[in-house]
C-alpha cells in the first residue's frame, strides 16, 4: 500500500496526483467517495488529476475525453483505451492506493 495523504486533506471534488511509476490520480467525489485511476490520458500526455470532476467521472483537461473513476472505461472521445484503476484503502483517516497488477493498455 502506498500512503497518499490524510483524508481530510483531500477535500470533496478535488484530486490528488500520486507521484508513482506510472503516475496515480486519486479523487475524491462530491458524494465522498475515494478512486484512483492512472493519470495519464490515454488518448494524449495529460494528467487527468487537472481535470473536471464531475460525479464518477473525469475530464480530460486536453480534449475533453472522460473516463469512469469506477471502471476506467472511456465514457467520451477522442480517447479510446482505458485507464486502470486502482484500489483505494482509508485507514486511520489515511488514504492508501493499492497499485493494480494490470498490464498498461
Amino acid at each position: 500500500m502506498i500512503p497518499v495523504c490524510p483524508l481530510r486533506s483531500l477535500p470533496r471534488g478535488e484530486a490528488f496526483r500520486l507521484d508513482a511509476d506510472p503516475p496515480i490520480a486519486v479523487f475524491h467525489t462530491e458524494d465522498g467517495e475515494i478512486y484512483a485511476i492512472d493519470d495519464t490520458c490515454t488518448h494524449q500526455d495529460a494528467s487527468l488529476a487537472d481535470g473536471w470532476l464531475e460525479g464518477c467521472e473525469v475530464e480530460c483537461p486536453l480534449h475533453a475525453s472522460r473516463f469512469d473513476l469506477r471502471t476506467g472505461k472511456v465514457d467520451s472521445p477522442p480517447a479510446k483505451l482505458p485507464v486502470r484503476t486502482h484500489t483505494v484503502v482509508v485507514e486511520a483517516d489515511t488514504i492508501y492506493v493499492i497499485p493494480s497488477q494490470e498490464p498498461r493498455p
